[in-house]
């Protein structure tokens, strides 16, 4: 047989093989198939999934004192204010209710799945005698979505109840679930903390403690508000009210350290999976199953 025969049985051979997916080279398999993957660094994720929030929270606030100052700002002692508190911004005005209502709905999702991915780090890191604490810290970030979700789409003039229920709900699964999850990353690790952990648990700290300074005292100036109808006590609960929300924001805003190395890899051929894998660029990653 010829040389040139010879070479064209081979091209032959190699086609057939092509057509029929005989080949077992995975490097050759992904290359026709990379089309149908969808990889996100978790950074990203975390960064969009918190601006929907912070950029409703700021567009709100800030259309509010555009629109109408006064009328934004107007409470029952009928005394000048200068920044309208959350309800009003937010639910005061049909655009800034549509505007905040869509991105608590688009955020929620992500959060729902962050969720999940905590629940398999903590069940990594902690002490196994912790796990009910682990758990118990999941559900209260399950339940802190859903009294967001509720109070949201239940403004206080539709109705006050459910409204107020969800309210407390959101803030006291918000707060407990701060305190434990910090608790838990402080004393409970069985394994060493990673420079990136290291700064989000410090950052975390700062943030809860301001959080609950800014609460306290939001209730404070929300008490003399209503007795002695102090000129700008309302403005004073109103920016406090801010702080609360940006600080609950940045908490959850930590997660960017804590998967900082992560990638969330979405399959189109296989839309149940979801997880995590490895990257030249980023090579630390583990498996979020």
């Amino acid at each position: 047989m010829s040389e040139g025969e010879l070479n064209k049985q081979l091209l032959y051979s190699k086609l057939v093989k092509y057509a029929t997916s005989e080949y077992d080279d995975e490097d050759s398999y992904s290359s026709k198939r990379a089309w149908n993957i969808v990889r996100i660094p978790f950074r990203n994720l975390a960064r969009g999934t918190v601006s929907l929030p912070l950029g409703g929270f700021i567009f709100c606030v800030l259309w509010a004192m555009y629109t109408d100052l006064d009328a934004a700002t107007y409470t029952h002692c009928g005394v000048k204010n200068y920044l309208p508190s959350l309800s009003a911004a937010m639910g005061g005005f049909q655009v800034s209710q549509i505007i905040w209502r869509i991105c608590i709905a688009l955020h929620a999702a992500p959060r729902f799945m962050v969720t999940g991915m905590y629940y398999r780090y903590l069940k990594s890191i902690i002490l196994g005698r912790h796990i009910v604490w682990v758990v118990l810290a999941c559900v209260l970030n399950v339940l802190e979505n859903m009294g967001l979700i509720g109070l949201t789409y239940v403004s206080s003039k539709e109705n006050y109840r459910i409204h107020e229920k969800c309210f407390i709900i959101f803030m006291v699964s918000s707060e407990l679930y701060m305190l434990i999850m910090c608790a838990l990353l402080y004393g409970s690790r069985n394994i060493p903390a990673t420079t990136m952990e290291t700064k989000s648990l410090k950052v975390k700290w700062g943030l809860v403690v301001l959080n609950l300074v800014s609460f306290a005292l939001a209730g404070y100036a929300f008490v003399r508000h209503n007795t002695y109808c102090e000129e700008g006590m309302y403005t004073i609960f109103a920016f406090l009210e801010y702080l609360v929300v940006l600080t609950n924001m940045g908490f959850h805003m930590t997660a960017y350290w804590d998967f900082y190395d992560r990638i969330l890899t979405i399959d189109l051929f296989n839309l149940t999976s979801l997880c995590s894998s490895s990257s030249a660029v980023l090579p630390y990653y583990s498996r979020i199953r």
